[in-house]
């Protein structure tokens, strides 16, 4: 079966962890792959406007699964949208905040900005560092839309904390999402695929997608075609037979009409 979409997770996927920007490659990539009618998706835990900042020379020629798929756009209309309920999303949220001896900071995302609880550990710095809009508040009450992800940012990192919280919170697929987050909402990155399968008019096993991370985990067994990364940990390298230690290698085989 022909590939129709690409979806690709972004911070230590296509874009390398303490990287801000994209190589000019993957634009060219990307306008390559839509002239011949596949279309790209960024996948990630990040807003849409920290993702069309990012991708802005192809932006108008992308799809975005944006906030681990509680959030889709395309052609900047909000095409898809997980809120979790109110009373969940502040009880995990202030579970977060409670239980992480001080060093967790919490993240409560509405639909294009991020809501944050910080204590100067480094969060707010993350936050600007990816372009994402942002409103600091004391209290999870305080956000004034519905909240599709909750999340925890741990300085120290997150090895001491998934026990904590990722069992807990399954209700809500808690996942660690990266060295130091820990993520929570009813959406996941496969969820969010496959609405956007139902929108596009696309089938799953068309599609083709890279991660790195426990986040990507649904979305990768949703699609026909999952890639991990080489950098990723052992366990998923064992799950996943496709291994790549760059995502434009796989997409540049795909336009030379090389076996994918």
């Amino acid at each position: 079966m022909s590939i129709k979409m690409i979806c690709s997770d972004l911070d230590g996927t296509l874009l390398q962890y303490g990287r801000k920007t994209l190589e000019p490659e993957v634009f060219t990539l990307i306008e390559q792959l839509a002239d011949r009618g596949i279309l790209f998706c960024p996948a990630s835990g990040r807003q849409y406007t920290s993702q069309k900042k990012l991708f802005a020379p192809v932006a108008e020629r992308c799809a975005f699964l944006c906030e681990n798929g509680g959030v889709l756009y395309k052609e900047d209309v909000c095409i898809g949208k997980t809120p979790m309920p109110r009373a969940l999303a502040e009880e995990i949220a202030r579970d977060l905040w409670e239980r992480s001896d001080g060093q967790g900071e919490v993240m409560l995302s509405g639909q294009n900005c991020a809501y944050l609880m910080e204590r100067g550990l480094g969060m707010l710095d993350r936050i600007r560092f990816i372009g994402n809009q942002y409103k600091i508040i004391r209290n999870p009450s305080d956000v004034p839309e519905e909240i599709v992800k909750v999340s925890v940012y741990l300085h120290e990192g997150v090895e001491k904390y998934a026990d904590r919280f990722v069992p807990r919170w399954q209700e809500a697929n808690c996942a660690v999402a990266g060295p130091y987050w820990i993520d929570t909402t009813l959406a996941n990155k496969g969820t969010g695929v496959q609405k956007l399968c139902e929108v596009l008019g696309v089938a799953p096993e068309e599609v083709l997608a890279f991660g790195d991370n426990y986040n990507d985990t649904a979305m990768l067994d949703l699609v026909g075609t999952p890639y991990i990364m080489d950098s990723a940990a052992a366990p998923l390298r064992e799950r996943y037979p496709r291994h790549t230690p760059r995502p434009e290698d796989v997409m540049q085989a795909l336009l030379d009409g090389r076996a994918v």
